[in-house]
């Protein structure tokens, strides 16, 4: 969630009609935890902005990955209706917000999930795609091979967050390049502690 925390609180920073957009795919645990960061981080920039929220799917429903034409009809809707900035948590779903932003127009975002979508985009779904929230798997596969290497690897779990650099934000395209300084203020924030990120809506 703190990774979307920092994708929400860009969000707001670029809205300019104080009504954003978060699509999500089963509607379970762990979608509900980017969900919540996304609303916290918008609101820790605007308390008054308003945040659309609609799944894809119940828990179980496996088609909610899969399913970018629900997820193009609901971020069509919502451009029109005043939404600019929509963040899409549901795999190869998003693939639809990002159609939607192109035919929506200039001024509507889409913000990707899980790695940087700017570079799957074609050259005028680039232009719509503000930044995406990255799990950094790079990292967690890197610290792991290290740990074999040393010999100090151990079963169990293992949390990657912002502190461990485990999840962050993409800055492709340039989009943020205004914001970038008040987002590392927020990222600061929650790697201190100051901030505590909410895992529900």
């Amino acid at each position: 969630q703190e990774g979307s925390f920092l994708v929400g609180a860009a969000a707001a920073l670029k809205s300019t009609t104080g009504t954003i957009g978060f699509i999500g795919g089963q509607e379970i645990d762990l979608i509900k935890r980017f969900e919540a960061g996304y609303i916290a981080g918008a609101k820790a920039v605007n308390p008054a902005i308003v945040v659309e929220s609609k799944y894809l799917g119940a828990a179980g429903d496996n088609n909610a990955w899969g399913s970018p034409d629900k997820a193009k009809e609901i971020a069509l809707s919502w451009y029109k209706s005043g939404v600019d900035v929509v963040y899409t948590a549901a795999g190869g779903s998003g693939r639809g917000t990002i159609e939607a932003a192109v035919e929506s127009g200039d001024g509507k975002w889409a913000i990707g999930v899980d790695s940087d979508e700017y570079f799957v985009d074609t050259p005028e779904q680039q232009a719509h795609r503000l930044t995406s929230m990255l799990k950094r798997v790079d990292v967690s596969v890197f610290l792991a091979a290290k740990a074999v290497k040393e010999g100090d690897l151990s079963g169990g779990f293992k949390t990657f967050d912002l502190k461990s650099d485990g999840v962050g934000y993409s800055t492709s395209g340039g989009y943020l390049d205004d914001v970038v300084d008040q987002l590392e203020a927020f990222k600061a924030k929650i790697v201190s502690g100051e901030i505590v990120v909410p895992k529900t809506p």
